[in-house]
């Protein structure tokens, strides 16, 4: 997530014949025998998650211990990503740009299938600072929505909506690389997105449970979800603006997504509900070379990740 000034400038299966058949020799009525033919999310695997940042990780520590815009570290991050979509089969692509003299790229991926008009995005940035690998800002986000689309092609889902997932590039110098995606678009393009989600730093190891408010759909999707595990939410302010669903705002787009927090302290009362440590920051490694495979909630990334997947299945269904 980027910073402003000295702070921060933005924060299925169908049911079968026989469960039918079972249900009405039961006896039940009609409106009693209706089975759910929608299918459940699946639970990701948080060790997967896991393991993608320790690549990520590896990467950085190969390439001068980061993996920021215009290193190699970011190109390494980003055929990894890439690579592992490909072989899912998702229809990948790369966008080229250039910011501060060096050249940038975000990774679109597309899922088959789902109307064309009506595109549901799910997007993380990739780079990190030059001071560090920048694991839970944002590798978290990254490898997050990357074990759901993985997700998505494991169980060969068939959405009514588009799905597609992207990676940005160039975040922390001010959105650069996803004010260049929805920049490149025209304007009956950017009308079929029907919403885009942002996750930027999911496994904050002093974690807060936070969701954007700026769509009430979207909202819902995801407090209803940490409703049903008992986990108070509370509303995304700290990094309103600051990520990369700013443009797609900016462009008329419904926005949503998740947020563990960053530089900003935890309160007595967030710690009395979540279990943090009330006066420390939620993210005390946040933009440094802390910023490491040690700087993660693993309880924090395996929920974030799941809340995920819950909302690309229902809101694409």
């Amino acid at each position: 997530m980027k910073r402003i000034a000295s702070i921060r400038r933005g924060s299925l299966a169908a049911a079968t014949g026989a469960a039918l058949a079972a249900a009405l020799l039961s006896g039940a009525s009609g409106a009693e025998a209706t089975v759910n033919t929608k299918a459940a999310a699946p639970d990701v695997d948080v060790a997967a998650v896991k393991a993608d940042l320790g690549e990520l990780q590896s990467i950085a520590d190969a390439n001068g211990g980061n993996r920021a815009h215009g290193e190699p570290g970011y190109q390494k991050s980003l055929d990894f990503i890439k690579g592992k979509l490909d072989e899912a089969g998702f229809t990948t692509s790369v966008q080229e740009f250039t910011s501060g003299g060096k050249k940038g790229y975000n990774l679109i991926a597309d899922w088959k299938g789902g109307a064309d008009d009506k595109v549901v995005m799910a997007g993380s940035h990739l780079d990190s600072v030059e001071a560090g690998p920048g694991i839970n800002d944002n590798g978290s986000g990254s490898a997050a929505i990357l074990e759901v689309a993985l997700a998505v092609a494991k169980a060969d889902l068939q959405p009514t909506k588009h799905l597609r997932f992207a990676w940005w590039g160039d975040e922390e110098d001010g959105m650069v690389g996803s004010t260049h995606y929805v920049d490149s678009l025209a304007a009956d393009e950017q009308s079929k997105i029907d919403s885009y989600l942002n996750f930027d730093m999911l496994g904050s190891p002093n974690p807060g449970y936070f969701v954007y408010d700026d769509d009430p759909e979207l909202e819902k999707v995801f407090k209803d979800w940490y409703a049903a595990k008992n986990i108070t939410t509370e509303k995304e302010t700290e990094g309103d603006g600051r990520s990369d669903h700013a443009p797609f705002k900016d462009a008329g787009v419904r926005v949503g997504g998740l947020f563990t927090g960053a530089e900003a302290t935890m309160s007595q009362e967030q710690a009395d509900q979540w279990g943090g440590k009330a006066g420390e920051a939620f993210d005390p490694c946040y933009h440094s070379a802390c910023d490491k495979t040690s700087n993660i909630d693993d309880k924090a990334l395996d929920l974030n990740t799941d809340a995920i997947a819950n909302a690309i299945w229902t809101l694409s269904s």
